[in-house]
């Protein structure tokens, strides 16, 4: 199926979601804003190898009731945040998965800490534990990005075990070196060193490929906040006033700082670039914000 009857698939299949239910301006904008969402998701899903068409499935029935959806959106009223409306529960098996591996996990490492306090663990038990905090540490943090969030969708499963098996090949490298680096530097320097290395290598690929996953409702909020810095494109003047400010600012305060050293002593002297950077943020606030407003200055 090319992307084009994907898209068409996707949008009958909304059509048919939304059949039967009153089109009110607040249901039409949820509408398009799960359309959004939906278009998101099948890419997410195709790219862990569904099918177009299976993937546009998948989406629509991971929606849910959508009348259900409406009809919590219109209850939920005009003063609810929208941080309130889009909130996903906690998965209860997650939950207890997650806490049972951190005990286990947290456990474990007190095994490896107490002997370096002169406590008897035998080696090979330090190095079970040091496997089992790797382990478990790696499932908790693949667990984790597999998890639907109320501002994010949920990481594929390939790429959340990858981040997995990154964390557990790290924790194993560098908890093998604590235990083994002193007796036996070069086995560590070739296991466990390629074992760090190799992990710092999958975060980084994985963290270089990473695509948005924040939910429409989240990327229009940080639009909206991101607005109080194009002050500065939309007005260069103000620009310009607020870097001579920033500079006679810190003129000041390390005049300041050299003559309170000098005078005081050191004990006091930082309380001069503490005030530079307070104006210098109040400055900022002002140049960014008209008097008595919460929106940026036009």
């Amino acid at each position: 199926m090319t992307e084009v009857g994907t898209a068409m698939e996707l949008h009958r299949l909304l059509d048919e979601a939304f059949a039967g239910i009153e089109m009110t301006p607040e249901a039409q904008d949820l509408k398009e804003e799960m359309r959004a969402n939906l278009v998101v998701r099948v890419t997410e899903l195709t790219d862990t190898g569904l099918r177009p068409d299976v993937a546009a499935q998948r989406a629509i029935a991971e929606l849910g009731d959508v009348r259900s959806i409406v009809d919590d959106t219109r209850s939920a009223g005009s003063g609810t945040s929208a941080h309130t409306r889009n909130r996903v529960r906690p998965n209860p098996s997650y939950v207890v998965r997650t806490v049972v591996l951190s005990v286990v996990a947290a456990g474990a490492l007190a095994a490896v800490v107490v002997a370096f306090f002169g406590l008897a663990v035998p080696r090979y038990g330090q190095l079970v534990a040091v496997a089992v905090v790797a382990l478990f540490g790696g499932v908790i943090v693949a667990d984790a990005l597999g998890q639907e969030t109320t501002t994010s969708y949920p990481l594929p499963k390939a790429r959340a075990a990858g981040f997995g098996v990154a964390t557990t090949l790290v924790l194993a490298g560098a908890g093998g070196g604590a235990v083994e680096f002193r007796d036996r530097p070069l086995p560590w320097l070739v296991g466990g060193g390629l074992a760090v290395l190799v992990g710092i290598v999958v975060f980084t690929y994985l963290g270089a490929t990473q695509t948005n996953r924040h939910k429409p409702w989240m990327v229009r909020l940080q639009a909206a906040h991101e607005e109080a810095g194009d002050r500065f494109t939309e007005d260069p003047a103000a620009a310009a006033r607020f870097g001579l400010y920033t500079v006679t600012i810190w003129l000041i305060a390390f005049a300041a700082f050299a003559v309170l050293s000098f005078t005081v002593g050191w004990a006091w002297s930082w309380l001069a670039l503490l005030a530079g950077v307070v104006a210098m943020m109040i400055t900022l606030a002002r140049t960014l914000f008209a008097p008595g407003s919460g929106h940026p200055s036009r």
